[in-house]
């Protein structure tokens, strides 16, 4: 009877330190009633290199840099794989765009990004929320920033680099749906583009603490055949000190944007 009695003891208190980490862990995904998205999160992956699969090729105009020059090797982004389904004439305004990089790229003139390419650039970003109310998503290039609004929702009196996001949830789905864009961002460094009449609808699904699924839908009429989705994991910055760090490219771009007005000797 000792030994039963001691045994249950036992069980009990090994027991204790994971029902502690249970409720700390649904403490952490959810606030109120809704999931928690606040924190700094990042893609891991080379989307925005180009989000088609692709070798590892050298940059040749950069070469003095050796091996530092090259783009790094990736996996189609796209949902189930393939190509990205441009229409003809968009076809080839994206491979003039791939023979015109890296200075007709926005990235290089320290553009806003737009949606969905500020999401998985190569630097973090975070968000910002809580169980009511809009959604803030920051990022350090370009020192760009977004709202979601929740519930007040409308189109964007112009379009900009970043349009207007307009979120809902479906369950415990994070969607938003962007529109207003300008049409003078890029989706990645391998120029694929569309115009001022993109439609991005994402959606965020916390899949635990640290990670969060995200899917971007892409609706173009005057760009691809049909809408097309990226789909990718988001991982969390899991160190205490995680946080943004201010990227501020501008007099980076300078040379790139001004070099007509540089005195020649």
């Amino acid at each position: 009877m000792f030994r039963r009695i001691a045994g249950a003891l036992l069980m009990i208190t090994l027991a204790l330190p994971v029902l502690g980490q249970s409720a700390n862990l649904e403490r952490h995904l959810t606030i109120g009633d809704r999931p928690d998205f606040n924190g700094v999160w990042q893609a891991m992956n080379n989307a925005n290199w180009n989000l088609e699969a692709h070798s590892a090729t050298p940059l040749d105009a950069f070469w003095q840099l050796g091996a530092i020059a090259a783009v790094p090797a990736g996996p189609s982004m796209l949902k189930g794989g393939g190509k990205i389904p441009y229409l003809p004439d968009a076809l080839a305004q994206r491979d003039a765009n791939q023979a015109d990089w890296p200075a007709a790229d926005p990235e290089a003139k320290c553009y806003m990004l737009g949606v969905p390419r500020v999401t998985y650039h190569n630097m973090p970003f975070q968000i910002f929320a809580d169980d009511a109310g809009d959604i803030l998503m920051s990022y350090p290039f370009a020192a760009a920033n977004r709202i979601i609004y929740m519930s007040n929702h409308a189109e964007a009196p112009i379009d900009s680099w970043m349009g207007r996001s307009n979120g809902s949830w479906d369950g415990d789905v994070l969607v938003v749906e962007t529109t207003g864009q300008n049409g003078a961002s890029w989706f990645d460094r391998a120029g694929n583009f569309a115009t001022n009449k993109l439609k991005v609808t994402e959606r965020f699904s916390l899949l635990g603490p640290n990670h969060i699924w995200y899917e971007a839908t892409m609706e173009d009429p005057d760009t691809f055949s049909q809408p097309w989705t990226i789909a990718m994991p988001l991982y969390r910055h899991v160190d205490e000190s995680a946080q943004l760090l201010e990227h501020k490219c501008v007099p980076f771009a300078d040379k790139l944007l001004y070099q007509n007005l540089l005195e020649t000797n």
